[in-house]
């Protein structure tokens, strides 16, 4: 990165940890933007200009240029799904790791209102695309391949489930341990290599 790159990360990071604090002490929807610029030390237009919406300053990270680069990094001859499990639950546990009170947070935020789990679904188009493309390159198919779109479908919406699963557990008497989110994903996603056999119980 250069200077200019690195000082535009400082800021997004700011306004981040600084939304993230307001939301801790007063709650999502109490905490404006203008609140965000005054504790981030910015002005309101450079909060927007980061971040389109409120909902984004808690949506958004800087993981996907990582992500890109990492699938294409995979052996060659490795299965797609190995592929794309072992690099989405190591961007979660480096995400537990740098910041667990942030991503517990996150994560009950985006399970507990409304307009985050809406944007969501925005937000994670743009990965997808992005995955897609690499998936694309790596396996010989189009990016509009209809197998290579339902199957980045089908592993984006089993890590969202997971996490969506997580907070539904850190909601009860004892707060769930963020450190378990990447296991999590790992075994949604060892189901999808199972072919999600659902039985009925006995």
């Amino acid at each position: 990165m250069g200077l200019r790159e690195r000082k535009k990360l400082r800021t997004r990071v700011a306004i981040r940890r600084a939304t993230y604090r307001l939301i801790a002490e007063q709650g999502y929807e109490a905490a404006t933007v203008e609140q965000i610029a005054e504790a981030a030390e910015v002005s309101p237009s450079t909060v927007f200009r980061y971040f389109p919406a409120k909902e984004d300053i808690v949506l958004s990270d800087e993981y996907d240029a990582r992500l890109d680069a990492e699938l294409r990094a995979r052996p060659a001859g490795e299965d797609p799904l190995d592929s794309m499990r072992h690099v989405l639950c190591a961007a979660l546990a480096r995400a537990v790791a740098e910041a667990p009170d942030e991503v517990a947070q996150r994560t009950r935020l985006m399970a507990e209102v409304p307009a985050l789990r809406a944007r969501m679904t925005e937000s994670l188009a743009a990965t997808s695309e992005l995955l897609i493309r690499a998936l694309a390159d790596r396996t010989g198919r189009s990016p509009d391949d209809l197998g290579v779109r339902v199957f980045t479908a089908a592993v984006l919406g089993a890590v969202r489930e997971a996490m969506l699963h997580w907070a539904a557990d850190s909601r009860r008497e004892e707060p769930a341990d963020p450190a378990g989110l990447p296991g999590l994903a790992d075994r949604a996603l060892r189901m999808l290599g199972d072919g999600m056999r659902l039985r009925t119980p006995r």
